[in-house]
């Protein structure tokens, strides 16, 4: 019995000749199948091919993801460090502090701060506590000042500046207004930069910029209510609090404040009254006063 076959003619286009190729059906038959098996073969390589890459991606991610957990994580163990070292510092200041001033006052509530609780004291005793912490130590200031100096020896009679003496004690013109104004010290020219000293034993109770013209002051409190104002100047060189002796550098001349050329401003007040600075600084060592002006003390 012959095999059944297909028949496939071939015709040369030149010459014209006809050639018969007879193809057996299980030989066709074979080949379709190969191609269905690798068609299905190649879909199976692509989608696993293709899960795996999902995979991969989603692996990477999860991972950059992990790194950034693992960074925070470390971020905030190294915050919680520096705050539990900063509260152990505070603790360590506000016990300091207590025993210091005398507080026994304390917060009272839950130790749990999720749950509702009194605490005491409010801010605005907290506020107050804090003035009083203010006023304590500035008072503290003035009793360290009394017991070392044990009340002023000499009256603040040094010459304080290199300079010429030009306004007193008077009446005068605001040069910024042009109104009417009362000069509560003198003023003694000189070039920026020189040197201003104090005019008697004290302690630093102000030094800082301030508004109202004086722009850079300090004060020295001298004991029995004696206090010297410094105006003016360009820069400080002292702090609150500190001991100066007679003739000590405490800053420098300046244009700080309502001026309108350097000099320095000078007052001596009594109680907190101003006083004429020129009954001092006549006893000083050095005295230089404006020759063509006359001055109006009183």
């Amino acid at each position: 019995m012959k095999q059944e076959y297909f028949v496939v003619v071939l015709a040369h286009s030149l010459r014209g000749r006809l050639r018969r190729v007879q193809i057996p059906h299980t030989a066709v038959y074979a080949v379709i199948l190969l191609a269905i098996l690798g068609v299905f073969s190649t879909f199976g390589f692509v989608a696993s091919y293709a899960r795996m890459a999902w995979k991969v991606a989603n692996y990477n991610a999860l991972k950059s993801e992990a790194d950034s957990l693992r960074a925070r994580y470390q971020n905030l163990q190294k915050v919680v460090k520096e705050t539990n070292v900063q509260m152990a510092s505070l603790q360590i200041y506000a016990k300091e502090v207590s025993v210091a001033f005398g507080i026994t006052q304390k917060l009272q509530g839950p130790s749990d701060i999720s749950h509702e609780g009194k605490m005491v004291p409010s801010f605005a005793e907290s506020l107050q506590e804090y003035n009083y912490l203010v006023n304590a130590d500035k008072l503290a200031i003035s009793n360290r000042r009394s017991r070392h100096f044990g009340g002023i020896q000499s009256p603040p009679s040094e010459w304080l500046v290199e300079g010429r003496l030009m306004d007193g004690l008077a009446r005068c013109t605001d040069p910024f207004s042009g109104e009417g104004a009362f000069h509560k010290g003198v003023d003694i020219t000189a070039p920026t930069g020189t040197s201003v000293r104090t005019t008697a034993d004290g302690v630093v109770v102000q030094a800082e910029m301030v508004s109202g013209g004086y722009g850079r002051l300090i004060i020295v409190d001298h004991g029995n209510g004696i206090q010297t104002y410094y105006a003016h100047l360009s820069k400080i060189l002292v702090r609150v609090g500190q001991e100066l002796r007679r003739s000590e550098v405490i800053g420098l001349v300046g244009t700080s404040g309502r001026t309108t050329a350097p000099h320095l401003h000078y007052e001596v007040r009594v109680g907190g009254a101003p006083r004429n600075p020129y009954r001092y600084l006549a006893n000083a060592n050095v005295f230089r006063q404006a020759a063509p002006k006359d001055i109006p003390f009183q």
